[in-house]
């Protein structure tokens, strides 16, 4: 009776409005809370920055409306960089700022640490990739390194060649029948991207997909909106609430696209794992001295003999099959694109790379090489475009650089591959592609950092070997039977998201070639 009694009184109007009094109470003490807590954190990073000047920010919304996505944000850094070649703040609303580092001397105070990854712009891939070597920190980053390492030796990279080569001859075939016509103008990166993936399925994931046979896009597709959703919630500050982002049309798309990458991962696993259960599979890999990426996380085992949790081992197969597709899609179509734009070093290319292919009747391992000027063309590819245009860190500690300036712990720093690859201080005549920057003697005595499309230090790019082998066998093949022209009426518009993309695409003229 005493219960009844309590739910009567409970449902007093009196009572109720008391309890409605309370909770209105409790949110504006806590919204006061919160937004004291953000203005002190404003005036620290205010304090933190006062030694960079960079240009002016708006109270509000810092610098976000200087990056309108249409093509000129990466010029307006550069701008910036000319102004202050060697750092500068930059404000994404009133409350978070990163500075942005655009030179080498800087890049080696921080990149020689082990700072983590920030969790500002990552915390939003976080759900996509998960906790993997992208984005873990302290010792599961240092064990999950450790661990991946022999996967990406050169034993295990030899075979490779020829599983990127059949990938990029499917590729190819498929243009044939597309450049029927005169001066066909033709979008690359759906291409090179199904290529990439398709590549990156057979070689680390002993995968075979069909994906470009089938045209079947639809991870291509999901990636493609994951990168442009967590870009997007980067730059609205109402995103950065995960309740306000969950119940949003962006955030309904965002899950959607993110479950549909998590089933592809989830299937190249499962079939992994019941190929894994065939006692002659087990006998191939027990003959390797080097284990392909998937089958090291399979088979690895701790001193207690523990292996990997199946979410370790996802957010590990989620982020390399991002990784080792999205940025090397980007890197490739980005150099075919120099090429066009530079008939002179695409015809040194080909006639390099025809040379060698008539001693041999495919592209083999010992070719790569011998393609010298091929490799310095993709550099400053690289160097002009890079797949990845900036990296972040939080620092844990503080920081002092060589010119005596200092960040406070806490601070996010960002690197921008981007501006440092055009910094007038370090470069000459930056905007220019000139392959012969890359020659021995012209890059001796440059700066070790100078140039870091795969970053440095020990958090660079685990697979950069492997990228640069994907895009010389691809340029190769590619140069072998195609000439390529720039489509002046569909210029790339850039824009930088996760990877360096064109917001229209990548067109080109393509003529196979007698």
């Amino acid at each position: 009776m005493a219960f009844v009694e309590a739910l009567k009184t409970l449902w007093f109007p009196v009572d109720l409005c008391r309890l409605f009094h309370l909770i209105a109470v409790f949110c504006l003490v806590s919204f006061l809370f919160k937004a004291v807590k953000l203005v002190r954190r404003r005036w620290e990073m205010i304090e933190a920055l006062q030694l960079f000047p960079g240009p002016p920010a708006h109270w509000l919304f810092g610098h976000v409306r200087e990056f309108p996505q249409d093509g000129t944000d990466l010029d307006k850094t550069v701008t910036w960089t000319n102004q202050y070649p060697y750092a500068h703040p930059i404000w994404f609303g009133p409350f978070t700022a990163f500075l942005n580092i655009n030179h080498p001397d800087y890049v080696r105070t921080l990149l020689v640490t082990t700072e983590p990854k920030d969790d500002m712009v990552y915390q939003f891939i976080t759900p996509w990739i998960g906790d993997g070597l992208l984005v873990s920190a302290g010792q599961k980053w240092f064990r999950h390194r450790r661990l991946l390492t022999p996967g990406f030796h050169y034993d295990v990279l030899k075979p490779y060649v020829k599983l990127v080569a059949d990938s990029t001859k499917i590729m190819l075939d498929k243009w044939e029948q597309l450049c029927t016509k005169e001066n066909h103008s033709l979008e690359l990166y759906q291409h090179v991207s199904l290529m990439t993936l398709d590549s990156i399925l057979k070689c680390a994931f002993s995968y075979h997909s069909n994906c470009q046979i089938e045209s079947d896009s639809s991870y291509v597709q999901a990636v493609y909106e994951l990168c442009i959703l967590s870009n997007q919630r980067f730059r609205t500050f109402p995103y950065h609430n995960n309740l306000i982002y969950y119940l949003s049309p962006h955030g309904f798309r965002f899950r959607k696209a993110c479950n549909l990458a998590h089933r592809h991962t989830e299937e190249v696993i499962r079939q992994r794992k019941e190929a894994l259960k065939n006692e002659k599979e087990l006998e191939k890999i027990k003959d390797k001295r080097y284990l392909d990426f998937l089958d090291i996380l399979l088979c690895a085992r701790d001193e207690d003999g523990k292996g990997l949790m199946d979410e370790e081992i996802r957010a590990e197969v989620d982020t390399f099959m991002f990784e080792g597709h999205d940025t090397t899609a980007s890197g490739i179509s980005w150099l075919l694109y120099c090429l066009a734009q530079h008939p002179e070093h695409q015809q040194k290319c080909r006639e390099e790379i025809q040379e060698l292919l008539q001693e041999h009747k495919q592209i083999e391992w010992e070719l790569l090489s011998k393609m010298p000027y091929t490799t310095m063309c993709i550099k400053e590819s690289l160097r002009l475009c890079p797949p990845v245009p900036g990296i972040s860190r939080r620092l844990t500690k503080p920081l002092t650089f060589f010119d005596g300036r200092k960040l406070p712990e806490g601070c996010l720093v960002g690197v921008s591959i981007y501006c440092i690859h055009r910094n007038s201080m370090i470069w000459d005549n930056p905007e220019v592609f000139d392959p012969l920057r890359f020659s021995p003697e012209n890059s001796a005595n440059r700066h070790p950092l100078a140039f870091i499309p795969f970053s440095a230090g020990p958090r660079n790019c685990i697979g950069q070997h492997f990228a640069m082998n994907e895009m010389k066998v691809a340029v190769a093949l590619i140069l072998n039977r195609f000439e390529l022209e720039v489509d002046e009426t569909k210029l790339p518009i850039k824009i930088p998201q996760l990877v360096l993309r064109s917001k229209n695409g990548i067109h080109l003229k393509i003529k196979k070639l007698d």
